[in-house]
């Protein structure tokens, strides 16, 4: 349990797709002008990320990694299927990204126009594949794992674009200097924002654990230079006291 929380937190605050890395910027720049167009393709993120992660951490285990294929018999365990992971992981993003298109305009016109090109965009968003691929190099071990990182992450990109959303609301009342109108003073904020969130950085390393293994460590150095520096004497005297008796 505490593993999943510590990864939820981790995602949305310390890995954020956007202000960690910058993922997804095409997106997070164009729909962020209306706040309730910033929320649909947000929500629509999340849903998209929550289901691709795990369908690809499925395909990653038992389908694409060296040794996969073992489930098929042993003499499949060297074969390794690692080269299509762009293709596979790309065509189930596109085919989720299709059913959302087709549940947003039926059941959501509005949105559906309001986000225009931008959300069939999101097959090919840098930010889903990312989360995709982010989970294969991190080694994520279980589905549920996968799950929640699907779910993190994409609450991550929501609120993302949610604060540039609000923020570029209030501010076109602003007087905003003429060059920096539009994407200039969007990416200063933008920039502004990913500074803050590295603040979070610190949040979930455990500060008292990195010290405490320094410490252990000297102390052990320490005892084991004590016992070489007792044997050295130990010798040392003994060898005084033969050549004493040698003498006599």
């Amino acid at each position: 349990m505490l593993e999943h929380i510590e990864l939820f937190f981790k995602s949305i605050f310390i890995d954020n797709m956007v202000f960690a890395v910058f993922l997804g910027m095409c997106s997070y720049l164009a729909v962020s002008k209306k706040v309730a167009t910033a929320v649909g393709l947000g929500a629509a993120v999340i849903f998209v990320l929550a289901v691709t992660v795990p369908l690809n951490w499925l395909l990653d285990q038992y389908l694409l990694r060296d040794g996969a294929l073992v489930w098929l018999g042993p003499e499949y365990a060297d074969y390794n299927l690692s080269f299509l992971s762009f293709i596979l992981f790309i065509a189930t993003i596109a085919t989720m990204v299709q059913l959302v298109e087709i549940v947003v305009e039926k059941f959501s016109p509005a949105l559906y126009n309001s986000l225009g090109i931008f959300l069939p965009l999101i097959a090919v968003n840098c930010a889903i594949l990312g989360g995709s691929l982010f989970m294969q190099s991190r080694e994520i071990e279980t589905l549920g794992l996968a799950f929640n990182y699907g779910v993190s992450s994409g609450i991550g990109w929501f609120l993302a674009i949610l604060a540039i959303a609000a923020i570029r609301e209030k501010i076109r009342y602003s007087n905003v200097p003429a060059p920096l109108r539009g994407l200039g003073i969007t990416f200063i904020i933008t920039g502004l924002m990913g500074i803050g969130f590295q603040s979070f950085g610190g949040m979930l390393t455990g500060g008292d654990e990195a010290p405490a293994a320094v410490e252990e460590t000297t102390a052990e150095k320490f005892e084991e230079n004590k016992v070489i520096v007792d044997e050295e004497l130990d010798e040392k005297e003994i060898s005084y006291n033969d050549l004493i008796k040698e003498e006599e």
